[in-house]
C-alpha cells in the first residue's frame, strides 16, 4: 500500500489529525506506527466509546499500524469513577476489555490484533514509569496541568481534587513509556495530547531518542438528550456539542454496545430529533458518522407510499439534503438509524451472549446500580 492510501486510511472521518505533514514523514520513513488509545473504567460501554473507535481501529489495521488499548484503572480512580473504588474499577476492565472487542467485531478490526493493556500491569514495579510521570510534571506548569483537567469536570481550583493534577503528567507518561508515537483518543482528550508534543522534545523514553507523537482525534457522537440552550448559538456549537456527547451519566442518551434491538428503538424514538435541523441533530450525527462512515453505506427508509414509499440512502450529503428540505420526516429518519444501528450492533449482541462475556455485563450492570 502506497504512503497516500495508508495516510487516507489513518486520516479519514476524524476530526483533527497533529499534525498531517509528520504523519506523512513517518509513513515515507516506513516508520513503523505504534498506536493507542486509552479508556477510563467507567461503565457500560456505549456507542461513542466502541463504534467510533471500533471503525478507526480498522482502519489503522489497514493502513498497518500496531494497535493497543489502553485500560486506564488508576485515571479511572482518581476521576472517581464507579464510586472511586480501584478494587470496583480492576473488575470492571475485564467487561470493558469485552466491550471493546464487541465493538470491534462490528467495525471490521481484528481484536487479535490488538494489544490489551491495563494501568496495574503498566504501573506495577515500574520505576522508569514513576521517574517518568515527575519528570513531565516538572516540564509542565500548574496552570498548563490545571486547565488540561478540564476533561474532568470544571471546578475552581480550591475544589479540585489535588489528585486531578497528576492525571495529566500520568496521561502523557503512558505514550512515552511504551514509545507510542500515534495517540489516538475523542477530541476530549485533545489538551493532554498537545502538551505531550509540547514535551516530546524535551523527556528521554525508553529508546532514548526524544520525539513528538502524531495526535488522531475521533469524532465525539452526540448523545440522544435535547441540549440545555436550544436553538444552539452558532458561536457556542463548539462548546456545547462537546458537553452534549453521549455520556453514560445521562440516562436515556446513549445506546450500549450489548443494547438488545427494542432498548434500541425505544431509545432513538425518544431522541431530540428537530424537524430540518442539520447543525445540531443527534440522529444526523450517528448517520453520518456511524452509518455512513463505514465501507459501502446505506440507509433504508421504510415508510407508507403516501408518505413518499421506501427510498435508500447511499451518502451522507443526499440524506441531509433531504432532511433539511422537510422531504423526510424526523420519525422515518428515526426508525431508519434505529433499525440500521440494531443490525450494526449484532456481533456485539452475539459476543454478550456467551455466557463468560455475559457473567461480566451482569457485573458491570451490578457495579453500576450499586455505585
Amino acid at each position: 500500500m502506497d504512503v497516500q492510501k495508508r495516510f487516507d486510511f489513518i486520516a479519514r472521518n476524524t476530526d483533527e489529525v497533529l499534525m498531517p505533514e509528520e504523519l506523512k514523514a513517518l509513513l515515507e520513513t516506513d516508520t513503523p506506527l505504534k498506536h493507542y488509545i486509552g479508556f477510563e473504567i467507567s461503565g457500560r460501554v456505549h456507542l461513542g466509546t466502541g463504534l467510533v473507535t471500533g471503525m478507526k481501529l480498522s482502519d489503522f489495521q489497514k493502513a498497518g499500524v500496531k494497535c493497543s488499548c489502553y485500560l486506564a484503572t488508576y485515571h479511572a480512580w482518581i476521576n472517581n469513577k464507579l464510586g472511586g473504588n480501584l478494587d470496583v474499577i480492576r473488575k470492571g476492565a475485564a467487561y470493558f476489555k469485552e466491550g471493546l472487542v464487541a465493538s470491534m467485531l462490528c467495525s471490521g478490526a481484528d481484536p487479535e490484533k490488538v494489544k490489551f493493556i491495563s494501568g496495574d500491569e503498566l504501573y506495577h514495579n515500574n520505576d522508569d514509569y514513576w521517574r517518568m510521570v515527575i519528570d513531565i510534571a516538572k516540564h509542565t506548569t500548574l496552570n498548563r496541568s490545571m486547565r488540561a483537567t478540564t476533561i474532568m469536570g470544571r471546578q475552581s481550583a480550591g475544589e479540585m481534587p489535588l489528585a486531578w493534577l497528576m492525571y495529566t503528567p500520568m496521561q502523557v507518561a503512558d505514550i512515552f513509556i511504551q514509545d507510542l508515537n500515534l495517540a489516538h483518543a475523542g477530541m476530549d482528550q485533545r489538551k493532554a495530547h498537545i502538551i505531550a508534543r509540547e514535551i516530546g522534545l524535551k523527556i528521554k523514553p525508553p529508546s532514548g531518542i526524544p520525539y513528538k507523537p502524531v495526535a488522531i482525534h475521533q469524532h465525539l457522537i452526540l448523545g440522544l438528550q435535547k441540549p440545555s440552550i436550544w436553538p444552539v448559538p452558532k458561536e457556542r456549537l463548539q462548546e456545547l456539542w462537546s458537553q452534549m456527547k453521549m455520556s453514560k451519566s445521562v440516562p436515556g442518551s446513549a445506546v450500549y454496545v450489548h443494547d438488545e434491538p427494542d432498548e434500541i428503538r425505544e431509545k432513538i424514538n425518544n431522541a431530540f430529533c428537530p424537524e430540518a435541523e442539520i447543525e445540531f441533530n443527534p440522529i444526523l450525527d450517528w448517520a453520518k458518522h456511524l452509518i455512513f462512515a463505514r465501507e459501502r453505506p446505506e440507509l433504508v427508509v421504510e415508510r407508507p407510499a403516501k408518505f413518499g414509499g421506501i427510498v435508500t440512502f447511499d451518502n451522507y450529503p443526499e440524506l441531509e439534503a433531504a432532511y433539511s428540505t422537510k422531504k423526510l420526516h424526523p420519525v422515518d429518519l428515526k426508525k431508519a438509524v434505529a433499525e440500521s444501528v440494531i443490525k450494526l450492533l449484532e456481533p456485539a449482541r452475539k459476543h454478550f451472549a456467551k455466557p463468560s462475556v455475559a457473567k461480566l455485563k451482569a457485573e458491570m450492570e451490578s457495579f453500576v446500580v450499586t455505585r
